[in-house]
């Protein structure tokens, strides 16, 4: 199979998007903006909080996952539709989910609203206000019932991050989310295993096994 031949099925595949190169000494490439890293931090670790049983998102490393995608296809919409409508009779399975700005585009804009909305509402950056208020403005966001600003759609910009955050916290490590397996770990995966045939017949079984990662062990 060649991407030449598939063009359509190859590009909505994830699993066929190339990495971006890594990150030299850990410095991000897209959310190079403090503020901007600040405010998606605050965001992420409510929608993935530490708890009991797991890290937070930021310590499962969701922003070095993310910084990761949108420096890469995912950011700048390679899978995305955005040549204009739909025409009709085109095979709506085929169909990629339509926006106009990229993810890139839309992060830098939306993180800006929603830090300009803090300060305007609360006299202080979203990174610095209580949790229960963080709360508060997130599910606005999620009902609709808050508007960041008119280039923002604040319900999809919601659905944007809780999408990417549980991308970055239950992803294969080696995109860079998913520390430790943490994600993995809470949800009892087993991971990237080659053969399942030693367990396949013990079903309801608790088998308790070590996740595994596409990352090469040594």
């Amino acid at each position: 199979m060649t991407l030449e031949k598939y063009p359509t099925q190859m590009a909505l595949d994830p699993a066929f998007a190339p990495r971006p190169a890594p990150r030299v000494g850990g410095q991000m490439r897209v959310l190079v903006n403090d503020i901007d890293r600040r405010t998606l931090a605050a965001a992420f670790d409510r929608l993935m909080p530490e708890d009991e049983y797991g890290p937070s998102a930021t310590q499962a490393g969701c922003i070095e996952f993310l910084d990761d995608q949108l420096a890469g296809p995912y950011g700048a919409g390679d899978v995305l539709y955005r040549e204009g409508p739909k025409m009709a009779g085109e095979d709506a399975l085929m169909q990629a989910p339509q926006f106009i700005a990229t993810p890139r585009e839309r992060y830098a804009t939306g993180l800006a609203a929603l830090e300009a909305y803090a300060k305007e509402h609360d006299g202080a950056s979203f990174a610095d206000l209580q949790p229960n208020r963080q709360d508060e403005i997130l599910r606005g966001l999620e009902e609709g019932a808050i508007s960041l600003s008119p280039e923002v759609h604040s319900k999809a910009f919601f659905e944007l991050m809780l999408n990417n955050v549980r991308e970055g916290y239950f992803s294969d490590p080696i995109y860079g989310g998913n520390k430790d397996m943490a994600g993995w770990k809470l949800i009892g995966f087993p991971g990237a295993r080659y053969d399942y045939r030693l367990y396949a017949d013990r079903v309801g079984e608790k088998l308790d096994l070590e996740p595994v990662s596409l990352i090469p062990r040594d």
